[in-house]
């Protein structure tokens, strides 16, 4: 009859080990059912789950590993396993298995156990921690971003309450958790569409163009409506674009070039370039300055309001229809389909609420700094780091995306 046993090996890493343990199993035809380690600070945490097809064989096959292991001056220790535990265990790795992603500029303790905390109060069970991220510096002020990632089972009853309780701790941490099922299409996305005004740039544009009109507090003020949501769009649009009739061309050009790009931008275009990803804007904004970006950072696709100029003025009025919240989703799936890839390889970052029917179209849609509405209604946000944290969302780590920029020679 065979016999199952659990082995934990702990110690200094060194080369071979995996070799040296599993060549003493190989002798008596062991069985592997599991295996998995992780190396922390050159301290090597080694598991093993095997069958030993002969209990005969069992004393054997624990003599010689104890005798090695103890010769590396590694600690072992050797638990049986009973065939119903076994296959409790093997039935419960069927359940369904997601990721929660934790960004920050620093990782402290605190956060690691708040979130643990929730994921075991929903049920969900932590089968692996890894960072995804360089390791830090010591001091903590030099370090971009820090991301740790879970990757977590189990059958939450009731996921709303789940992420509300996630966006809760997010906002009293100050950092920024996301959770997202574990799907073929995590790593598989193709395609990333962004809003423009207060996602890629910093600015509203039509704020910036109001200001050099005379009429910014007016406009600031129904901008900040829209974006609420408290507002239609396409109606405030066409309210704020009448009150910049009159204004000189050449005002475009300049608001163009003092344009602030956002925190991460363009070190998450460039990456995405070199992964071979596909980029778009599709913004309530101008194309003017969406085509401006294009330039500067390689977009793909730009789908924005051309602003009407008659006789060297802005005449308050935009030609073609108007890119409203519907709009950008319908654009979405256009160009996801000019690709040949489904919505769920699509990734969505915006902070409006004319936003949201294309965050709720891709497969990962990503309120970044968003206002409160935006934030509670999407799926994912991000409001405490760059853009460039979208990366670790996608499940790639630092130095994957570093070799990608090298390889691309950027």
């Amino acid at each position: 009859m065979s016999e199952l046993v659990l082995i934990n090996v702990s110690g200094r890493d060194k080369p071979g080990l995996t070799s040296e343990i599993t060549g003493i199993m190989g002798q008596y035809d062991v069985r592997i059912l599991d295996i998995g380690q992780a190396v922390i600070h050159d301290h090597l945490t080694w598991g093993i789950l095997i069958e030993i097809p002969d209990e005969s064989k069992s004393s054997p096959v624990i003599r010689d590993l104890l005798f090695r292991l103890h010769s590396l001056d590694l600690q072992v220790r050797f638990a049986p396993i009973t065939i119903e535990e076994y296959q409790t265990w093997a039935e419960g790795r069927n359940r369904a298995c997601y990721i929660v992603t934790l960004l920050s500029r620093d990782i402290k303790a605190e956060q690691i156990a708040r979130v643990s905390a929730i994921t075991a109060r929903h049920g969900l069970n932590i089968d692996n921690i890894t960072r995804l991220s360089a390791r830090p510096s010591l001091n903590p002020t030099s370090n971009g971003i820090a991301c740790v990632e879970f990757s977590v089972r189990g059958t939450p009853s009731d996921l709303g309450q789940l992420r509300a309780d996630f966006l809760h701790i997010a906002g009293e941490m100050n950092v920024d958790i996301a959770f997202q099922e574990d799907s073929i299409f995590r790593r598989n996305r193709r395609l990333v569409v962004f809003d423009m005004d207060s996602t890629l740039i910093e600015a509203e544009v039509i704020d910036e163009l109001a200001r050099e009109a005379g009429v910014g507090e007016q406009v600031a003020e129904i901008t900040e409506r829209a974006m609420q949501g408290e507002l239609d769009f396409s109606q405030s649009f066409a309210e704020r674009l009448a009150l910049l009739k009159g204004l000189d061309e050449s005002v475009l050009e300049r608001v163009a070039a003092r344009l602030k790009m956002t925190e991460g931008a363009e070190h998450l275009i460039l990456s995405l370039q070199a992964l071979g990803y596909r980029t778009a804007i599709l913004s309530g904004g101008f194309t003017y300055f969406a085509r401006h970006l294009q330039n500067k950072l390689g977009i793909d696709y730009v789908y924005a309001n051309e602003l009407e100029i008659r006789d060297g003025k802005v005449t308050g009025e935009v030609s073609g229809q108007i890119v409203d919240g519907k709009r950008k989703a319908e654009l979405l799936l256009e160009i996801a389909g000019k690709e040949h890839i489904s919505r769920e390889q699509v990734i969505a970052v915006g902070d409006g609420a004319n936003d949201l029917p294309m965050l709720s179209q891709a497969g990962l849609g990503v309120a970044f700094r968003a206002k409160p509405l935006v934030k509670e209604s999407a799926r994912h946000a991000i409001s405490t780091l760059g853009l460039d944290a979208i990366l670790y969302l996608i499940g790639f780590r630092e130095s994957e995306t570093n070799q990608g920029l090298k390889n691309a020679g950027f």
